[in-house]
């Protein structure tokens, strides 16, 4: 029988497809023409899968007006993308289909590929400009993403509002906390105590907030330079709505400023100017916010910083071709903070 997936690579079975399950969403066109399939990620195996196909799909109107849209589909052999389906859904349905504040537009999700289908977003990301030093714009981006995050986290939560539960917590995003120190403790056995004081330091502190009585808010999971786009029309859009949960919302701030400064630090060598770029990114998020900086929201965004550090380090530790050398000097940043408190 063969992988499933591999249907979604086969030109003539998507074009039947597409016409019988994408064309309904587009009434302004009468049919699809032609698909060009590519797959940003493509990991295949003999019966599981993990893919991101990209079809770029070409309708035709009653005028034979020919229009090229990018259709997506994100599609996972051992955990449903159902998840993501309903939280582009449900913020499509609260104001993020506007050129302000957009998102890719859902389409529908088939159970068969356990896959979501969506209209994407046409744009460079954010590192794009990051790597090439495209200052002048950078500081256009900037803004606008600060503004999407902020209007993110003032969106109202619903009862069934959780959509990646897992990914609530430190403890269990995915792989989870058992797993990471095991294998960073089985590939280097020097780290592994270090591995557990500093995940019970940032699990303990986040309990702190998660316990409290305030009020917990979607937050986007994996807020990054790559999940940020500049459009083609000039506004900004975030991608990559997998881990969409209920939690602390500092945790957005302290993960896009790490990894703006991993992704800037070796392109943008005026440190300064990485200072001025993250303040800016702050000032306009509380601009645009019903939250005040304080020392304890400091610390909660420091906290969810250096776990992010941690995180950064365990992917160089742990993946296909370990790059320890990378690593080593992200977790010498997250001893010296963890430091502090002893």
């Amino acid at each position: 029988m063969g992988n499933i997936i591999l249907k979604l690579f086969d030109d003539d079975f998507v074009l039947n497809f597409f016409n019988e399950k994408v064309l309904p969403f587009f009434p302004e066109f009468r049919e699809i023409e032609q698909i060009k399939i590519k797959s940003p990620k493509k990991l295949i195996w003999e019966e599981t899968y993990h893919v991101v196909v990209e079809f770029r799909t070409t309708f035709l109107d009653e005028n034979n007006k020919k229009t090229t849209l990018p259709i997506y589909c994100s599609a996972h052999s051992g955990e449903s993308r159902r998840n993501v389906y309903r939280s582009l859904k449900y913020l499509w349905n609260n104001g993020f289909g506007s050129d302000e504040a957009s998102i890719p537009k859902p389409l529908f999700y088939s159970q068969y590929f356990k896959g979501t289908f969506y209209k994407g977003v046409e744009g460079l990301n954010l590192y794009h400009y990051i790597r090439y030093g495209e200052f002048e714009e950078m500081e256009k981006i900037i803004p606008k993403t600060a503004e999407w995050f902020a209007k993110l986290h003032r969106t109202r939560v619903c009862d069934d509002c959780n959509f990646n539960k897992d990914n609530s917590r430190i403890e269990t995003v995915i792989p989870g906390r058992d797993e990471i120190i095991g294998k960073v403790g089985a590939w280097y056995p020097g780290h592994k105590n270090f591995y557990e004081e500093a995940y019970n330091f940032f699990i303990k502190k986040e309990e702190e907030f998660l316990n409290s009585d305030k009020e917990k808010c979607l937050v986007h999971g994996d807020a990054h330079p790559e999940n940020i786009i500049r459009t083609n029309d000039g506004s900004v859009a975030v991608i990559d709505f997998t881990d969409l949960c209920l939690a602390d919302f500092a945790r957005d701030l302290g993960c896009f400023l790490q990894q703006f400064d991993y992704m800037s630090g070796r392109k943008i060598q005026d440190k300064e100017y990485g200072k001025k770029i993250k303040k800016l990114f702050l000032d306009n998020y509380f601009e645009n916010s019903k939250e005040k900086l304080n020392d304890n929201l400091r610390s909660r965004i420091d906290n969810y910083y250096y776990w992010t550090t941690i995180r950064t380090a365990t992917f160089f530790l742990i993946k296909s071709e370990a790059e320890p050398e990378r690593a080593e000097p992200l977790i010498r940043d997250v001893k010296s903070y963890l430091a502090k408190f002893n």
